[in-house]
């Protein structure tokens, strides 16, 4: 019940925050509510199962381009084409699982990477029909969700907030689920949780299916929230991005996908009106974070004795 009600106030906190923010930072916290929804099925693969991806851009641009591409070219509403690209999401994760998870390691790893290059690829071979690298836009029209209009701020925030509060309750239920102790376990001891009598490659592609999941959940709303849909998103920096959020707010955390999604936007934000390299600041943090707190922020506060899920 602590638990649920730490979480609860949180979602409180967010739902409040949208009647005090300033316009701009009114935006950027929408932003980042939905890309911490990636960050979260990023965190089910790494964080509670211990699947280092380096292929995630896939599963987060094929939602994108799922849902953008059957509202711009095939003239679908946006509420019919929004599940779409939650099941290409979902889809792509299971299929490259069932591929992917037969090997271990760095070879799981370029193997993600690789599918994620090809897919980012094809995006720019056939650029006539997606747009390549300029992507494309979608019109005002092909933004509206049955009566809401998600080009208008107030929108745009409360649909980033539903997810959130979705993405975030959802994997709350699935830490503490029956499927949730034995991800775990599989991140701890593969060769134990096996021997126990539990199917480890098929909790292995639960899992990744269900971070593809919400990867394409996230691309698809944020295509729709911020009209643009682009092979940028498919691109490595995609795949990289997620996990350093999910390592600086702490891997196996519930909250802290939302914690190192809002830190290293900001810091990239504030670091870029000092300085003309603010990677170089993104860089340094990340090596201060793997030297002095290799667990991530909330990681190394459970380690301290907080009680955290």
């Amino acid at each position: 019940m602590r638990a649920l009600a730490l979480h609860l106030g949180v979602l409180a906190a967010l739902f409040a925050l949208q009647f005090a923010l300033p316009a701009y930072h009114h935006t950027n916290a929408a932003r980042i509510m939905v890309l911490a929804v990636y960050a979260m099925g990023y965190n089910i693969a790494f964080g509670y199962t211990g699947l280092l991806s380096l292929g995630h851009a896939l599963f987060f641009a094929a939602g994108m381009y799922a849902t953008g591409l059957l509202v711009d070219r095939g003239g679908w509403e946006a509420w019919a084409a929004l599940p779409a690209g939650l099941l290409a999401g979902g889809a792509a994760a299971g299929l490259l699982g069932l591929l992917a998870l037969r090997t271990t390691g760095p070879a799981f790893m370029i193997v993600t990477l690789m599918a994620a290059q090809a897919f980012h690829l094809s995006i720019l071979y056939w650029g006539g029909f997606t747009g390549g690298d300029e992507g494309f836009t979608l019109s005002g029209a092909a933004r509206i969700v049955g009566s809401f209009d998600l080009a208008q701020p107030a929108t745009r925030y409360a649909a980033a907030f539903a997810l959130f509060a979705a993405g975030m309750l959802v994997t709350l239920a699935l830490v503490r689920s029956r499927l949730g102790r034995v991800l775990i376990a599989v991140r701890e001891n593969e060769a134990r949780t096996r021997m126990l009598g539990y199917d480890t490659f098929r909790a292995r592609l639960a899992a990744m299916t269900l971070s593809g999941l919400f990867a394409g959940a996230a691309g698809a709303v944020y295509g729709l929230m911020f009209g643009y849909v682009g092979g940028s998103f498919a691109s490595i920096q995609y795949s990289i991005l997620p996990l350093i959020w999910v390592l600086l707010g702490g891997a196996g955390t519930v909250l802290g996908p939302l914690l190192g999604t809002a830190l290293m936007f900001y810091l990239i934000d504030l670091s870029s009106s000092v300085t003309t390299a603010p990677q170089f600041v993104v860089g340094a943090a990340l090596i201060g974070l793997v030297l002095f707190a290799p667990r991530g922020i909330l990681g190394t506060l459970r380690e301290r004795g907080w009680r955290l899920p």
